[in-house]
């Protein structure tokens, strides 16, 4: 995965203003996700919020472009791109995660502490789910044959710590 920062959209100013006043609230990692994903159902951008050479993507893999991040680190905004048949590595989190689709289908498996698979769907554009450690482990593919698009809102500066992703599975 590659990264690119760019700078806040005009667009994105309503969401940003949910996200703080929910992570102000001070609520667990759980009720936390609940509420900035209220928060980005409410507000979720168009694929307008990246240019158009970004919405293109990679062949090489699916890039992450940079958005937001809050100045003193509690959560950051990430715009995923993904081309037909990109897939992450089965994968946990360091922190609370919120994500919706705006553009394209993303087929998601969710996994057991075994990895045992416990569930699958295809998560659609204007659909937006959350969760936060423990039971996160999932893997995102794209498997459809068109650019999918998706916005992520971490609970911390991902671009500090260089990923969102706590672990890796093989």
């Amino acid at each position: 995965m590659t990264t690119t920062q760019t700078r806040p959209a005009p667009e994105l100013t309503e969401l940003l203003a949910g996200v703080r006043a929910a992570v102000s609230a001070n609520a667990s990692w759980s009720d936390t996700a609940e509420l900035v994903a209220a928060q980005l159902r409410g507000n979720l951008p168009s694929p307008d919020v990246l240019t158009a050479e970004q919405r293109l993507g990679a062949p090489d893999g699916y890039r992450s472009h940079t958005l937001y991040v809050e100045p003193n680190g509690s959560f950051s905004i990430i715009a995923l791109v993904w081309r037909p048949g990109q897939i992450t590595r089965i994968h946990d989190h360091v922190t609370w995660c919120v994500f919706g689709v705006i553009q394209g289908v993303e087929h998601e498996d969710l996994y057991d502490e075994k990895l045992n698979l416990i569930g699958q769907s295809d998560n659609r554009v204007g659909e937006v789910s959350g969760f936060a450690p423990p039971g996160d482990i999932h893997r995102v593919h794209n498997t459809s044959d068109a650019t999918a698009i998706s916005i992520h809102i971490y609970g911390t500066d991902v671009t500090r710590i260089g990923s969102s992703a706590r672990r890796f599975y093989n």
